[in-house]
């Protein structure tokens, strides 16, 4: 493990996703190997790169979740979207490009977890 990498992706998983979230997400003996993979390739090497804003990053995990039916993540990242700065409206607009592309029944989907993370973002 790359330590430097690892800390980066650390601090970038947790201003995405929260402090909360990153809390819980800890593994035990099993996950644990899986959750420091995730903590140094995906947000330390990927997504602390430069070529891409957190933004324009986020909205292509929606798109990407959307397609591939995950949506357990796909609720994650909505938040996570919400967090770096994507408005309703651009969620939206990324929603109906999946409809385009991938099919309406992932748009369905993702169109209704993105209204439940707004309505428990609302509750808050």
């Amino acid at each position: 493990m790359n330590q430097d990498t690892y800390d980066k992706g650390r601090r970038i998983r947790t201003q995405v996703l929260g402090a909360d979230y990153v809390r819980n997400a800890a593994g035990d003996d099993f996950t644990q190997p899986l959750q420091d993979l995730v903590t140094e390739y995906c947000w330390g090497a990927v997504w602390g790169r430069d070529g891409l804003s957190p933004k324009t990053r986020s909205m292509l995990n929606l798109a990407m979740l959307s397609v591939l039916n995950r949506p357990h993540e796909l609720r994650t990242h909505v938040q996570a979207a919400l967090n770096n700065g994507v408005t309703r409206d651009e969620i939206r607009e990324v929603l109906l490009q999946v409809a385009v592309y991938a099919g309406v029944p992932a748009a369905v989907d993702g169109f209704r977890i993105a209204r439940e993370v707004f309505a428990e973002t609302d509750n808050d």
